[in-house]
């Protein structure tokens, strides 16, 4: 029993920190410092500078036991003081809180809810940008929020303010058809999963059926993979693919796809939510 106690104690505490805000000089000092001043171990840093707004993500990790709700509290003061807005992940073996943001398409989220006692966590809310699958998340009794905004920076915002709310681990866009700005992918470095219809590198954008139909393609596939603020440029977790006949129809070849687009979004989901996978120098790593 105290070999038991002995190693919970050591046991490492891994704090991931983003820091999004207005670019300025010092601000990486500030934040690192902050994180030595409260005996932590810097373990990863990223910061990323696009017109004028600064993203990172420090990874901190604490060898001694760590007051997790007072370094929250410490360092949402030091967030207001240099007016940055800080978010902390804390790494636990408790049911993760999941985020699926939709558009119209159902297969994908329906495969996700089909299968969602196979996951390690749960799925807390789902957002769309219309209401049209808002009968399904009824069906099963998840809180489903519509944000019909236009303008995407106004519907990031309230996106924020919702997984905030729900305490959000994991964001799967299944068939979320808007693009993230930095300003959102930067708070959930590695924590969104998205689904494209190809083999990445190849066949960008929208029309990716269109362009292997139209390419006479003998082999179809799709991705998941991580978001980065560079459309169909994060780490791939994922990949699987089908043959296509030569007399398949192109509404044939969507129907297979989005088939398999569902079944990889989920298996990708899996792999992530049993903390399978590690990012390392842009390339996913199978534990």
């Amino acid at each position: 029993m105290r070999k038991s106690s002995a190693n919970k104690v050591m046991k490492k505490t891994v704090v991931g920190i983003t820091v999004v805000g207005k670019d300025r000089e010092g601000i990486v000092a500030t934040f690192t410092n902050f994180a030595f001043s409260k005996g932590g171990n810097i373990e990863k840093v990223n910061q990323n500078v696009i017109k004028g707004l600064f993203g990172m993500y420090l990874e901190v990790s604490f060898s001694k036991a760590v007051d997790v709700k007072k370094f929250d509290s410490d360092i949402q003061s030091l967030s207001k003081k240099e007016k940055m807005d800080v978010s902390t992940h804390h790494e636990t073996n408790s049911q993760k809180n999941i985020a699926v943001l939709v558009t119209k398409e159902p297969l994908c989220l329906e495969t996700i809810l089909a299968n969602v006692k196979s996951l390690k966590g749960k799925i807390s809310v789902i957002i769309g940008t219309e209401k049209t699958l808002e009968s399904i998340a009824k069906k099963v009794k998840i809180p489903f929020v519509a944000i019909e905004d236009k303008d995407q920076s106004k519907a990031e915002e309230k996106i924020i303010q919702i997984c905030k709310q729900y305490n959000i681990d994991l964001i799967s866009l299944a068939r979320y058809m808007r693009i993230l700005s930095p300003n959102f992918v930067w708070r959930y470095p590695n924590r969104i999963i998205n689904i494209h219809p190809s083999l990445l590198p190849a066949f960008p954008g929208a029309l990716a059926y269109a362009q292997a139909y139209e390419r006479g393609t003998k082999i179809v596939g799709v991705t998941s993979h991580y978001v980065t603020e560079n459309l169909d440029q994060g780490p791939i977790i994922f990949q699987d693919s089908f043959k296509v006949d030569p007399n398949d129809t192109l509404e044939k070849i969507k129907a297979k796809g989005q088939k398999l687009e569902a079944d990889t979004l989920l298996k990708a989901m899996k792999m992530h939510l049993e903390n399978k996978l590690e990012v390392r120098w842009r390339k996913v790593h199978i534990k």
